[in-house]
């Protein structure tokens, strides 16, 4: 959780310098949950992120000098710079990919599950998604044939209480786990600010996939202490009171794990080192040549079509 905390404060340093262009989504606050769940996973379980998946990426072990190269878009990047902040994936780790489009990981995460199942594994995988994917019809499809085909899934849904800058209780009508107990998928509430809890529920929906039972959905009430985007630092959106940010500071996940001073020095000191690192790499790395652009679009090579225009 240091890593994550620490990792996305260096990012919005160099957001505001200008190294990373386009601003990012920061998951400052909600470090517990993407902890958590990872922590039950095996290192051959995948899963699917979000535009805010930073936490999810660095849990499941990526680099973090290649992930943060990649926000800077350098070659050295997970995907060459070519995917950027909403895009990283490492399909060594099982990292299938964050992806810009809400709810869309869900259906990624379905057919992972299915592949695992045809090939007589017992793969996991985990999908994560905001509260705003509850009202997509991606992910409600993607529930309903997780639930038919009994597939490893596990659904993440990381309840912050605002999808952008709409309220939860403005923009969705009954609840989370109403949607999940509509197609007979057992769902719980659980604590995300509380990285053991979120564990304790992950390891069990995890033991439950792997057994053959089918997919599990889990409610994670969070918070984000930063905004939507960063882009937030410059148009002063009101939508939050500095009532409602400082009641849910007290509650975070970095605090109530429990660490003693000694520890977290420790750790502390560790994690400054491994982040001096990761700039000294991302900035080291070149950008990525213009004439490429084209490059890695597709796993056979780009082909035009018969009669184009060569």
């Amino acid at each position: 959780m240091r890593l994550i905390r620490s990792f996305e404060e260096q990012a919005l340093a160099l957001v505001r310098s200008g190294e990373i262009v386009g601003g990012i989504h920061p998951y400052i606050g909600q470090e517990a949950v993407a902890v958590g769940v990872c922590a039950a996973l095996r290192a051959d379980d995948q899963l699917t992120s979000t535009h805010r998946g930073h936490g999810h990426v660095l849990a499941k072990g990526a680099d973090p000098r290649r992930m943060l190269a990649e926000l800077a878009g350098r070659e050295s990047g997970l995907n060459k710079g070519r995917g950027g902040s909403m895009h990283a994936a490492d399909l060594s780790l099982g990292i299938l990919g964050a992806n810009g489009i809400v709810g869309a990981g869900a259906p990624i995460a379905a057919g992972a599950a299915w592949a695992a199942l045809r090939q007589g594994s017992d793969r996991v995988v985990a999908t994560f998604f905001g509260d705003g994917a509850l009202n997509q019809g991606v992910l409600l499809e993607a529930m309903n044939l997780a639930a038919l085909w009994r597939l490893p899934v596990l659904f993440v849904c990381e309840n912050n209480g605002y999808a952008t800058t709409l309220a939860v209780r403005d923009g969705v009508a009954g609840s989370a786990l109403g949607r999940a107990a509509a197609f007979g998928i057992p769902a719980q509430e659980v604590d995300g600010m509380d990285v053991a809890a979120v564990r304790a529920a992950a390891e069990q929906a995890v033991v439950r996939a792997r057994s053959g039972a089918g997919p599990s959905f889990l409610e994670c009430r969070t918070y984000r202490f930063e905004g939507h985007h960063t882009m937030e630092r410059r148009v002063r959106v009101n939508y939050r009171t500095a009532e409602e940010i400082d009641s849910w500071r007290q509650r975070d996940p970095l605090e109530l794990c429990g660490l003693d001073p000694v520890q977290r020095a420790e750790v502390d000191q560790e994690i400054a080192q491994l982040i001096a690192e990761a700039v000294r790499f991302a900035l080291a790395g070149a950008h990525p040549d213009p004439a490429g652009a084209l490059d890695h679009l597709y796993a056979d090579g780009l082909r035009p079509r018969a009669g184009a225009p060569r």
